[in-house]
């Protein structure tokens, strides 16, 4: 293996690790899949209603729709 990549290897590998929002933004950057990110808002609004409404909050969002 030569000299630089062994050097980038050992670099990388000490950093401290990603949240998944960090490798979520990361990977949508650098392979430009920017489609994903409306079916990822979609699906944590969904997410956040369906755990509103097993909760107290549930009568304001009932009153929403």
């Amino acid at each position: 293996m030569p000299e630089p990549e062994k050097d980038t290897f050992s670099k990388q590998a000490a950093e401290k690790p990603k949240g998944p929002l960090a490798e979520f933004l990361s990977f949508v950057f650098h392979n430009k899949k920017w489609w994903l990110t409306p079916i990822l808002v979609i699906l944590l609004l969904v997410g956040v209603l369906a755990v509103l409404g097993g909760s107290g909050v549930a009568p304001f969002i009932y009153s929403l729709f």
